[in-house]
């Protein structure tokens, strides 16, 4: 199928091009996958920018999304993947596998960090659903951090950056930039934006914002950071709600 993009995915591919940290928060149904393939593409065969492209993203995605993307497009067609997915061995040979982009699950991170310890080949990573490194605490996390100084290029996708608050932004926003536009550590984050909420003496649980503490964090990851809404490009029809009651 001959690819015709909207002038938005346009946008949102030149976002990528032009940018080495770059997150394209965009909604279901607006095309962040083939905007980011266009922009590989574009990086791997016309800038000559990258040469091995590492996507971490959900099993189920892992499997099918990216391949039947690269499929579906004329302009996309020549380029090769390899999954690293199933057991430890089927993994090991789809990294000796020659390939434009490597795929693997988020689950599979730490291992492949573990396996390539400090000779990381990937020069761009693609998250794809990068709230799923909302937290500080997961491996996944911790173990990414560890290599992302050996990484040029890295994107971050999703369509909720923040499901619980803004307090889930730190870790996804510290894979991008290592912490230049939000702090070097979780805690500095908190006391900058955040205030206690809900605790019991000096046990913690929930933090809420400051009073300007949205727009300010919002103004300091704009430079990185594209945010796109169905709403102000699909021309979609009015929703229809069916109720259908199910007895368990």
């Amino acid at each position: 199928m001959k690819y015709t993009p909207y002038p938005y995915q346009k946008y949102a591919t030149k976002w990528i091009i032009d940018k080495e940290k770059a997150g394209l928060l965009m909604e279901m149904g607006l095309g962040k996958t083939v905007c980011t393939l266009t922009a590989i593409n574009e990086l791997l065969y016309d800038y000559f920018d990258v040469v091995k492209v590492l996507v971490i993203a959900p099993l189920r995605v892992a499997e099918s999304t990216w391949g039947e993307e690269i499929k579906k497009w004329d302009h996309l067609r020549h380029l090769k993947i390899s999954k690293v997915l199933g057991a430890e061995k089927e993994r090991i040979k789809a990294l000796n596998t020659k390939a434009d982009i490597y795929i693997i699950n988020r689950e599979n991170v730490a291992w492949l960090v573990n396996f390539y310890k400090s000779n990381w080949p990937f020069d761009m990573v693609v998250i794809d659903e990068l709230s799923s490194f909302k937290s500080h605490k997961a491996k996944r996390f911790k173990a990414l951090r560890k290599v992302r100084p050996f990484i040029k290029r890295i994107v971050g996708l999703t369509g909720t950056p923040a499901p619980n608050g803004l307090i889930d932004l730190w870790p996804q926003i510290y894979l991008l930039d290592g912490g230049k536009r939000l702090g070097k550590t979780i805690t500095g984050f908190r006391e900058k934006y955040f205030l206690p909420d809900k605790r019991n003496r000096e046990i913690i649980f929930s933090y809420k914002p400051k009073d300007g503490a949205k727009e300010a964090i919002y103004e300091k990851l704009s430079d990185i950071c594209v945010s796109m809404k169905a709403k102000d490009y699909l021309d979609l029809p009015e929703r229809i709600d069916n109720f259908i009651t199910v007895y368990l």
